[in-house]
């Protein structure tokens, strides 16, 4: 009997664990993008409205300054002349904040805005938020968002080193159909 109740117990916990984990609804393609406003790393506000009539490429991320997002955030860097070739413009968020980010970009020369969302809001709009009830961190989520500001596809599963060019390739399928 003592045991019967405590994996009742047990289970309980983690179905409240994950419940607390899971994030609001991540948007779909051909859904508009949740609008955002958040600091960059210099303090600067970005509102979605900012990137209107041009590609958006925006990442979610966990963490700073660590090996998956360095190396994500780095081919980003290294492939940005393509993107922007596309008429693309990248922007990273995590719920971080300004001044991690400030140290990040200037450690690896990141030449694009990383967006501090503090609150962890922006990421649960997305549904890019895990949530381990004193510890929020973003999913590694990607968001390519077209001109008109609606949601052209999610990337919900990325492998760091082949995402950049695995958008890259999107990018250009996406921009040839508007042709």
């Amino acid at each position: 009997m003592k045991w019967l109740i405590l994996f009742g117990l047990f289970a309980s916990l983690m179905l409240l664990m994950s419940q607390m984990a899971r994030a609001g609804e991540t948007p779909k393609a051909g859904e508009a993008a949740p609008d955002f406003n958040l600091p960059d790393q210099e303090g600067k506000p970005h509102r979605l409205q900012d990137y209107a009539g041009k590609w958006l490429v925006l990442y979610f991320y966990p963490k700073d300054d660590t090996p998956g997002c360095t190396q994500e955030a780095c081919a980003f860097r290294d492939d940005l002349h393509k993107l922007t070739a596309l008429g693309a413009q990248v922007v990273g968020i995590s719920v971080d904040d300004s001044e991690s980010h400030a140290e990040f970009a200037k450690k690896y020369h990141l030449p694009f805005p990383l967006l501090a969302d503090k609150t962890a809001e922006v990421a649960a709009r997305y549904g890019a938020l895990t949530n381990l009830m004193l510890m929020k961190f973003a999913k590694r989520y990607t968001f390519l968002i077209d001109p008109q500001g609606r949601v052209a596809k999610v990337y919900t599963k990325v492998e760091t080193s082949k995402h950049s060019t695995e958008i890259i390739e999107d990018l250009k399928k996406l921009t040839e159909k508007g042709k």
